[in-house]
């Protein structure tokens, strides 16, 4: 036997005599409510992402890119980012890395008071000779997406570092 429901002339119970037309008009009534429902969910879902601050809208880095120039082969090379809190709570750092294991970040442990300044120090460990484009990603606490910052530059043998050098008159 067939239980009642909230969708109750919507069941098809079998002691009812319906036509071929009623039977599919329910079953495309049943569709559109689960289309509905999904649809609805899906909403829900989307606006509270949207919810969620942007990195920009929470915090502002004094430079999105850094430029080592050109540094000699073995030699680490730092830069510290300027983060200043533009929102009006404390800001906690969730988590920094880098697209390389070549580049470290070190996170920030204690949250950034409103209109207050962290810096956020990364290293770039230049054992390879080649061009220099790292990005350093920070995941702020209640922020939908990581800030991306970069380091660029180029690392040069030492020869060609000592060639440079003598080129540029130090």
């Amino acid at each position: 036997m067939w239980q009642e429901n909230v969708f109750s002339e919507m069941v098809l119970r079998p002691d009812q005599d319906i036509t071929f037309s009623e039977f599919l008009i329910t079953i495309l009534k049943l569709k559109l409510m689960k289309r509905f429902v999904f649809a609805m969910a899906v909403l829900m879902i989307s606006i509270t992402v949207i919810a969620q601050p942007k990195p920009d809208e929470v915090a502002k880095f004094n430079v999105e890119k850094h430029d080592f120039g050109k540094v000699k082969v073995g030699i680490p090379v730092n830069y510290s980012f300027e983060i200043k809190n533009i929102s009006d709570k404390p800001l906690v750092v969730e988590n920094s890395w880098a697209s390389c294991g070549c580049t470290t970040p070190e996170k920030i442990v204690a949250p950034i008071m409103p209109g207050a300044t962290a810096l956020l120090k990364v290293q770039y460990n230049s054992a390879t000779v080649g061009p220099i484009n790292k990005d350093v990603f920070v995941q702020f606490a209640g922020v939908s997406a990581p800030k991306t910052v970069q380091i660029t530059g180029e690392v040069l043998s030492v020869e060609a570092f000592e060639a440079y050098k003598k080129k540029k008159g130090n």
